[in-house]
């Protein structure tokens, strides 16, 4: 049932998957162009935590990066439709998002960066993308329709505020609520605690080393991806590393749930969340219920891990359920 202050559907944005595929397949490769620069920029934290983009009131963000003794920052703004680079000096550069090319996108911020003194190179060839080429030879991917990316992000916020409340669930070590760029998903981790063993890697233009810091240890991650991979719809996914006997056959909630026995992940439709009556309370279900899939599966110590039901309460969270 909906609580005071829950999100209701129509706070949810309609995104099919077929009426933006080309916009959100640009947009990949642009946040992939500014991502790679907070890789080159930002010190190394585990599991690469230092490299995704965030949520905002206006879009996505790098959040600040050091640079020669500065601060710079970098902002998608899907409300005023541009792209900002800001500086801890006060200076700054931006120019429009238009449906214009990837290799142009790509001239376009690295000539913004150089208008406020940040000389930075990266590497161009994008990752987790099969048949990519490097940024500044795509003239393929040329789409921006600027109402669908704006939907997208507003999605974003909606996915975002619900994951949080998720996240203030554990005790545990648990990543930020981040936007990985390299697979285009909003996503947040729990940790056991335990090392896992080696991933085996295999992703596009990604070092099997880098999938193996990623996946150190052992791990119950869920979050949102926009449809892109190959599976057509946006959907939001839970899935364990290692994934441990019986996890698939768990129960679930929402009933809409299920486990994907090609992707080896827990999937729920984003429409079934959109259209639901209570979208943020059919969301928490489907975390909730896949992270128990994993942790009881796995034999996390659970009690150690958790806030309590009673100390949710006492934090006043409308998600607390």
């Amino acid at each position: 049932m909906p609580t005071a202050g829950d999100s209701q559907a129509i706070d949810w944005p309609a995104l099919p998957f077929d009426e933006w595929q080309d916009t959100c397949a640009t947009l990949h490769l642009w946040t992939q162009v500014v991502g790679k620069v907070r890789l080159a920029l930002a010190p190394m934290v585990n599991h690469w935590w230092q490299v995704p983009l965030y949520v905002t009131t206006t879009g996505l963000t790098t959040s600040v990066m050091p640079y020669a003794g500065r601060g710079v920052q970098i902002d998608f703004d899907f409300c005023r439709h541009i792209l900002v680079v800001t500086t801890s000096d006060e200076q700054q550069s931006e120019f429009p998002l238009a449906p214009y090319s990837v290799a142009q996108f790509y001239r376009n911020a690295m000539e913004a960066l150089l208008d406020v003194g940040v000389d930075v190179q990266i590497w161009t060839m994008p990752v987790e993308i099969a048949g990519a080429v490097p940024f500044e030879q795509d003239d393929q991917h040329r789409s921006y329709d600027a109402n669908a990316a704006q939907r997208f992000w507003l999605l974003l916020v909606q996915a975002e505020r619900v994951l949080n409340a998720f996240r203030a669930r554990f005790i545990g070590k648990v990543s930020p609520v981040h936007f990985f760029w390299g697979s285009f998903d909003l996503a947040v981790t729990r940790f056991s605690g335990r090392t896992a063993p080696p991933h085996p890697g295999g992703m596009p233009n990604l070092g099997d080393w880098v999938a193996r810091e990623a996946y150190s240890h052992e791990v119950s991650s869920c979050g949102f991806w926009p449809g892109n991979g190959g599976y057509g719809k946006p959907a939001f996914y839970s899935y364990a590393y290692p994934e441990p006997p019986g996890f698939a056959d768990a129960p679930l909630r929402p009933q809409e749930a299920r486990f994907d026995p090609n992707l080896r992940e827990f999937i729920l439709d984003y429409d079934d969340v959109r259209r639901s009556i209570s979208p943020d309370h059919t969301l928490m279900e489907f975390l909730q219920s896949t992270y128990e899939a994993a942790a009881n599966a796995a034999r996390w110590d659970r009690a150690a891990l958790e806030r309590q039901a009673v100390d949710r309460a006492k934090s006043g969270s409308t998600l607390s359920r």
